[in-house]
């Protein structure tokens, strides 16, 4: 229950802003975006921002990514779990208050710092949890759990969206991040709670105890995956799967960029489009995950949200109208949330705590960022061509997904039981 509370908490506090970063990158206040020196910088040179508006935040993006990294990594080799989970989620709270300082003024360049906090905030904040949550459960549990766990996060996601569309016209934006500030307060506490589970878990199985320093590099993680198979085959997984949806994203952020001019319309278009993804994910999630995961393992979890996607991208392909692009995006979220990312997450209980933390956290930041730049550049060269083009090569990126997850299952069939695997932790 206090992992259910936790991630319902946590994802209610991301889904109220949520909203307002959709609104920023599909604006056109190209003041409200960016800060004054780079619309000039950009204006010497030719290239007027407002058509290179998310290549240029998605760049960012990667690169604060590749900042953060040798940071997080630091964190979490020299401090145990008890003190660097409470600061991850301290060092958010504090920069929605200066989030909240800089709405409220109407501060220029205030879009790109919240659009690029936003995306590392979702990113770190839910690789530490689901890391942590490795800590707590075993493989056995985690079939079981994680799909109720996953459903309390999907209600989380049905509150934020609502909270915004039905606050954001009467209290202004700026006052959302305090909403979401309180959220993540409440995850402060779910941790400290939980950590006595992990303790207790710890010691009963005479596993690596994470109340030390788990030591090693800073960037372990990053040699890890270019060392170990299954890790190399999860961050090729992640590539493509991230190639899927960033393709969507940009086409579904034209179509809005042409439709709505407002940015609290925008707002709340986007968060109607976060309901529907957030009922089926529900759905699936408390009807089928569980049956799935614990009946016939984590192989179709992981293989039928790949063919699903082919099968929606070869239908946009064929006709690309934007209902069906919004219908495509909603199926592709969904099944990421309800089925895939809980079968990718199972596999870590089977592994050292630095292949969670470390390993885990750079396939969720570095690597994710890293696809997510390289085919929001994709998707400006393919644009040119039309809708059709564009779609083409997003069923070729599935199938690329697709063949990722068959490669994972094989390297997955190879691990040891959790109790081997718990035996060779401390190396």
């Amino acid at each position: 229950m206090w992992a259910f509370l936790y991630f319902f908490c946590l994802l209610s506090g991301y889904y109220v802003l949520r909203p307002v970063r959709e609104a920023m990158g599909a604006s056109n206040d190209v003041q409200a975006i960016f800060p004054p020196w780079m619309i000039a910088f950009f204006a010497e040179r030719g290239m007027p921002l407002k058509e290179f508006t998310l290549q240029v935040l998605f760049t960012c993006t990667f690169l604060i990514m590749l900042l953060l990294q040798p940071a997080y990594g630091a964190l979490v080799s020299r401090f145990p779990r008890r003190v660097f989970l409470p600061v991850v989620y301290g060092f958010f709270i504090v920069t929605l208050l200066l989030f909240y300082l800089a709405f409220d003024s109407g501060m220029p360049g205030r879009g790109m710092a919240f659009f690029l906090w936003i995306t590392v905030f979702n990113l770190f904040a839910v690789a530490v949890f689901w890391s942590f949550m490795a800590d707590v459960f075993s493989n056995a549990e985690a079939r079981s759990y994680y799909g109720y766990i996953g459903a309390a996060g999907t209600v989380g996601a049905f509150a934020g969206p609502i909270l915004t569309s039905s606050l954001v016209e009467r209290v202004g934006i700026a006052n959302l991040m305090l909403v979401s500030a309180g959220f993540l307060l409440v995850c402060v506490i779910c941790v400290l709670r939980l950590r006595r589970v992990a303790v207790a878990r710890e010691r009963e199985r005479n596993l690596a105890s994470g109340e030390v320093p788990m030591g090693g590099g800073v960037f372990a993680g990053l040699k890890l995956i270019a060392r170990e198979p299954l890790l190399r085959w999860l961050a090729v997984l992640t590539i493509f799967g991230v190639g899927v949806g960033t393709l969507l994203y940009n086409e579904q952020a034209a179509i809005v960029r042409r439709l709505f001019t407002d940015p609290a319309q925008s707002t709340a278009y986007y968060a109607r489009i976060d309901l529907a993804v957030n009922g089926l994910t529900l759905a699936v999630q408390l009807l089928v995950t569980r049956w799935l995961l614990s009946r016939f393992g984590i192989r179709p979890a992981l293989l039928i949200p790949g063919f699903a996607i082919m099968l929606g991208f070869a239908a946009l392909a064929a006709s690309p109208f934007p209902m069906l692009v919004a219908i495509v995006q909603i199926v592709t979220r969904a099944s990421e949330f309800s089925l895939a990312k809980p079968a990718r997450e199972t596999i870590y209980t089977r592994v050292g705590r630095e292949w969670r933390y470390k390993a885990g956290a750079a396939i969720d930041t570095v690597v994710y960022r890293g696809g997510d730049l390289t085919f929001v550049w994709v998707h400006k060269a393919l644009s040119a061509f039309g809708s059709s083009v564009v779609f083409g090569a997003g069923l070729l990126v599935a199938g690329a997904m697709t063949f990722g997850a068959w490669r994972l299952l094989r390297e997955e069939a190879r691990l040891p039981s959790e109790r081997a695997a718990a035996g060779a932790d401390p190396a």
